[in-house]
């Protein structure tokens, strides 16, 4: 009798014991939720196309013609040189004094000169002829109608000292100094074997492209001549 007892008593206490919640009943894991990541891609800006302020210029060596009536010509840009210095000599600049005044000393060597440009430039060599087309002599353009063209600035040439100047390297003369006159233009005889030839000196940025840079001539009020130097 006692052993029921007992018994019926461990029953009961397990009983209290559920229903008094001493139980231990695990808790639910929550399920993970999704994470969506929005990532936004700016597009990289279009680069402006650049602008050709000549489209319809001409190739080197294709003649422009200009003038009138009997006293015509035609005017050619025939190629260019690029140089980063270049050395000139001159009767009259072999002088101690007049050497130093045009460059240092020590770049004064057998007579020549060494002519350097501004920082981040260069020296631009540029080749004309000119063709009397008439029967008569024709005016030909001055080096102060032709300028280079280069990221929209124009850049006028750089004289030399006279006609007697030589620049190391170049056979011919400067272009306005083979028409006798030196700065100015001057007549050119008809026929092509009185074709005047010669050379304009700018100094431009080094960085410039062959493909941006153009050549410009005004030959006449209304002839204006434009070359792609590539």
């Amino acid at each position: 009798m006692k052993r029921l007892a007992v018994s019926l008593f461990f029953s009961l206490l397990i009983v209290f014991l559920v229903s008094a919640g001493c139980t231990n009943t695990p808790a639910p894991v929550p399920e993970p939720v999704a994470t969506t990541v929005v990532t936004t891609v700016t597009p990289a800006p279009t680069p402006a196309p650049t602008q050709n302020p000549f489209p319809n210029a001409s190739a080197l060596n294709v003649a422009s013609a200009f003038g009138s009536g009997t006293k015509t010509g035609e005017l050619t840009v025939t190629g260019f040189t690029v140089r980063p210095t270049y050395s000139w000599v001159d009767p009259s600049w072999n002088s101690p004094r007049e050497q130093k005044e045009s460059s240092d000393p020590l770049d004064t060597q057998k007579g020549y000169n060494t002519k350097k440009p501004g920082d981040g430039n260069t020296f631009l060599f540029v080749y004309l002829s000119v063709t009397s087309t008439g029967t008569e002599a024709v005016w030909a353009p001055s080096p102060a109608q032709i300028a280079v063209i280069h990221g929209g600035k124009s850049y006028t040439y750089s004289p030399l000292a006279s006609e007697k100047t030589v620049v190391d390297g170049e056979l011919g003369k400067q272009y306005d100094f083979q028409l006798g006159s030196g700065g100015t233009g001057g007549y050119v005889q008809p026929g092509k074997s009185n074709t005047v030839k010669g050379f304009l000196i700018y100094e431009i940025p080094a960085s410039f492209t062959p493909d941006t840079t153009f050549v410009v001539a005004n030959a006449g009020a209304q002839t204006q001549s434009v070359w792609k130097l590539a």
